[in-house]
């Protein structure tokens, strides 16, 4: 296929994994912040194939979700007027005490959709129930998350809302680099193919880290590292793109355009993180009847994390699976405490679905 096949060459991933070793004169921290990303090179051992120490960062927006929001779609399903929509991945994501799956099995009506276009579907042609979409995510979700609003919005559906948890990368990262010894980053590809690379540049700048835009293939990661690791040996704080196949410096402007005029930025909540200034989107006023906490009054709900689960310091790359007493025994797949066991993005799925053990750390 093509795009697919040629980045996973073993010769050409073999010669990369020379050049790097070549390169680099010291372990240098480098944190990919993407859980695609994640997956990828935990279960092609890439990190294990490297003298460079890969820190996996908050890159799964199932993860970072804040356990509150879990609830409040937990809250709001349970309502017998509501016919609940979310995509897949977020049905098997713990609330405080039961996830979206279980809160199926017990009657209410939560459905898989596949775009939140369906979701507003659903909506026009159940004008008796009232449909909620959850809206989750990072840049990359949110330009299909807003023209579902703008197509309620035209079509006049005042059953259709959605609960918003978009978060967005920059600030984040900036977070980090406040916290962390991280030495460069490797950019999620998908994210910038919608928002393009601009926003990074200041960050290079104030906090001199290279950021590589990197695609998701093994020889992707493999050719961002490198470049990373050259930019560091060089003493070059810059933004390059080695995901040129798909991302373009200014983005997919038609799609920020879409996001500037349905969402406004605000303060961000960040699973296992806390708050993160400017980190988040929210409804604009002028779609407020669109917004599900407060059309179902369920923005007072908090809640706390299971006090075995270390799913922040994961997140914020301080540690990792193996450092965590529940992984593998307490918490697993089918019985996960958090997040990041949950997701196909999640760090935690990733090294159980590697089979890495806790053992394996000397």
């Amino acid at each position: 296929m093509r795009y697919l096949d040629e980045y996973r060459d073993p010769v050409l991933a073999r010669r990369l994994v020379r050049e790097i070793r070549a390169a680099a004169t010291r372990p240098w921290s480098i944190m990919e912040v993407c859980g695609g990303q994640t997956h990828t090179i935990v279960r092609q051992g890439i990190d294990e194939l490297i003298p460079v120490r890969m820190v996996h960062g908050p890159g799964c927006p199932v993860c970072v979700t804040p356990l509150a929001i879990i609830d409040r779609a937990l809250a709001i399903a349970a309502r017998p007027e509501v016919i609940f929509t979310s995509f897949g991945d977020m049905l098997r994501v713990p609330g405080s005490g039961a996830d979206l799956l279980s809160a199926k099995a017990r009657g209410a009506d939560v459905r898989v959709v596949y775009s939140p276009l369906d979701a507003v579907g659903l909506a026009r042609t159940n004008p008796d129930r009232q449909v909620v979409f959850f809206a989750v995510g990072f840049e990359t979700t949110a330009p299909a998350n807003a023209m579902a609003v703008l197509r309620a919005a035209e079509e006049h559906l005042g059953n259709f809302s959605v609960l918003v948890s978009q978060v967005l990368v920059p600030p984040a990262m900036a977070a980090i680099m406040e916290v962390a010894a991280v030495d460069a980053f490797l950019a999620a590809g998908h994210v910038c193919a919608v928002m393009g690379w601009t926003e990074y540049e200041p960050l290079a700048a104030r906090y001199r880290v290279p950021i590589v835009v990197t695609g998701f293939e093994p020889l992707d990661l493999l050719e961002g590292i490198l470049m990373a690791v050259r930019q560091l040996q060089e003493g070059r704080f810059e933004v390059e793109n080695q995901y040129a196949r798909a991302v373009r410096r200014t983005g997919n402007t038609h799609a920020q355009e879409a996001v500037r005029r349905v969402f406004r930025v605000s303060d961000q909540t960040w699973r296992g993180i806390g708050e993160i200034p400017a980190s988040g989107l929210v409804l604009a006023p002028e779609f407020a009847r669109h917004d599900a906490t407060l059309r179902f009054g369920v923005g007072d709900l908090g809640a706390d994390e299971h006090p075995a689960c270390i799913a922040g310091e994961i997140l914020r790359g301080t540690r990792t699976p193996l450092d965590c007493p529940a992984y593998g025994d307490a918490c697993t797949p089918r019985r996960p405490l958090g997040a990041p066991m949950v997701s196909a993005e999640g760090t935690c799925a990733a090294f159980h679905n590697a089979g890495r053990t806790r053992q394996e750390r000397p």
